[in-house]
Formats: structure tokens, sequence, C-alpha cells
């Protein structure tokens, strides 16, 4: 599998393209200098908030940088191979079929609700109501 860009890659080229420096970048999006160095060196993170202002200073998506921060971050996990064996020893779930989860549902006293349909039937038969066509109920008639 190929390594996908680091975060500290993907900054350095928006620094070296747009011709400024860690510093004066810090300065703009209103961060710690050291955060962006961290970054740039691999020991910090994008988190959603540097995603952002990276984002509005940049003039690109927030989204664009939090996927460069989740796909190194995946990357780095399937390198680990404690994690992957791990990972290898989580089963997978197995989707119960509908009839079975219809009738687990009926044994635990669960009933179907009914349809809007199903309802104005059932109040339809109800002795001593009162049909209304076209107009709503409680509406006083203009007779």
């Amino acid at each position: 599998m190929p390594k996908t860009q680091t975060p500290g890659t993907a900054l350095q080229s928006f620094i070296d393209e747009y011709q400024i420096n860690a510093f004066s970048l810090s300065k703009s999006i209103k961060v710690a200098y050291q955060s962006i160095t961290n970054i740039l060196k691999g020991k910090g993170r994008i988190s959603v908030q540097i995603a952002l202002r990276l984002a509005q200073y940049f003039g690109n998506s927030p989204k664009y940088w939090l996927d460069v921060q989740a796909s190194s971050e995946i990357d780095d996990l399937c390198a680990d191979k404690k994690f992957l064996k791990t990972m290898k020893s989580i089963p997978k779930a197995n989707k119960p079929s509908g009839k079975i989860k219809k009738e687990a549902n009926e044994k635990k006293g669960k009933k179907k609700t009914d349809t809007l349909a199903e309802k104005r039937k059932k109040a339809a038969k109800v002795p001593g109501a009162k049909k209304t066509k076209g107009r709503k109920a409680g509406r006083p008639s203009k007779n």
C-alpha cells in the first residue's frame, strides 16, 4: 500500500507554494508557532480547529486537511503489527434476516405500529364518530 501524504508534507507544500514561512503562517491563522512546527515535523496533528483555519487561509476545504490527517493516521495504524493483530481478532457482525428480527420483536411484546391509513380506518369504525369531508375536524361550518 503506497504511503499517503502526511499532514506535514501537505502543509509544507502549501507553505512553499505561497512562499511564506511557518512563523508568518502561525501569525496569520492565529495559532501557536509551535503547533505549526510540530505538524511540519510530524509530531503534531491537524485538529478540526486548525483545519478550519488553514482552509480559510489557503482557500480550500477543511475536509481536505482532515482527510490528509485521517489518511496519514490510517496508514500509520496499518503499519503497526500489534494493532493489525488486534484487528484480526475482532469478529465480523452477522446481520440478522428480517424474518428473525420481526419474530424477536413479537416475542418481546413489541407490535408493529399502524400506518396513517390504518389509523384512519380504525377511527372510521368507532361508533358515533363523525366523518369530515374535506374540512378539518373542529372547524365550524360556514352555514
